[in-house]
């Protein structure tokens, strides 16, 4: 993976039962909650949607940690990321050109950044440690996109917007221009992924590999509740670590 900041993993049995289980339990997250949907109702955002428990098991399932490269560690509650039909369409939170980034660009984007004030300007406020990607169900539609090798361009724009600064005061400065700029050069220059994965596989990504969502093609189907991937991003304890680790 730290070559291309990507690694398709299985399918393994350990990765499919713990699916299975967090299928049942997004199913009725599903069922009980409609706040989380955002772009005209085809994105379920559900950021720590999912009840598994600290170790990662779910259901009674447990985390396959033995069929990741991975080390245990304690986990937050997954988030439950549901694609329907017709992604994405526009939506009062979107602004246009928000929009048409989120239907050309995949809204591509660096996990960890937030956008702070009325300016939104871009700060490290979860510098992630990895983000690992579990297809819940089996469907092509609207799957993960990565830009290969992208992370070592963004960790070299970002560590020179830093440098200059104390490394505890990182993730109080605006690196916005920094950011986009890299983000340009990673459209430019790296080759753009689809990363379509089945139940029993897993999609690891470096954490500083950009990557967004494709839109919902005329020809894709999916089963009835949409695309479902869950989400797991534990968190480093500083900003320098996840700029400085490799």
């Amino acid at each position: 993976m730290v070559g291309a900041g990507w690694q398709r993993i299985g399918p393994h049995p350990a990765i499919g039962a713990w699916a299975a289980a967090a299928r049942a339990a997004a199913l009725k997250v599903l069922s009980t909650s409609a706040a989380a949907w955002r772009c005209g109702g085809t994105w379920f955002v559900g950021v720590d949607a999912l009840p598994n428990t600290p170790d990662g098991a779910i259901n009674g399932a447990p985390f396959p940690w033995t069929a990741l490269p991975l080390q245990p560690e304690p986990l937050h509650q997954a988030q439950l990321s549901v694609i329907r039909p017709g992604y994405p369409k526009p939506s009062p939170e979107d602004s246009a050109a928000a929009f048409a980034y989120r239907r050309d660009r995949d809204a591509a984007h660096l996990d960890g950044l937030l956008p702070i004030g009325p300016d939104k300007r871009r700060m490290v406020k979860e510098p992630h440690a990895w983000i690992l990607g579990l297809p819940l169900n089996d469907t092509p539609a609207s799957p993960l996109t990565v830009w290969e090798g992208s992370h070592e361009i963004l960790r070299a724009a970002l560590l020179d917007a830093l440098d200059p600064h104390p490394a505890e005061t990182w993730g109080d400065i605006d690196i916005t221009t920094a950011y986009q700029a890299a983000r340009k050069t990673v459209f430019a220059t790296c080759r753009r992924i689809e990363l379509a994965a089945r139940p029993g596989e897993a999609t690891l990504l470096h954490r500083l590999t950009l990557h967004g969502v494709a839109a919902w093609k005329p020809g894709d189907s999916a089963p009835a509740e949409g695309r479902m991937i869950a989400y797991l991003r534990p968190q480093l304890a500083s900003v320098a670590a996840w700029l400085r680790l490799p």
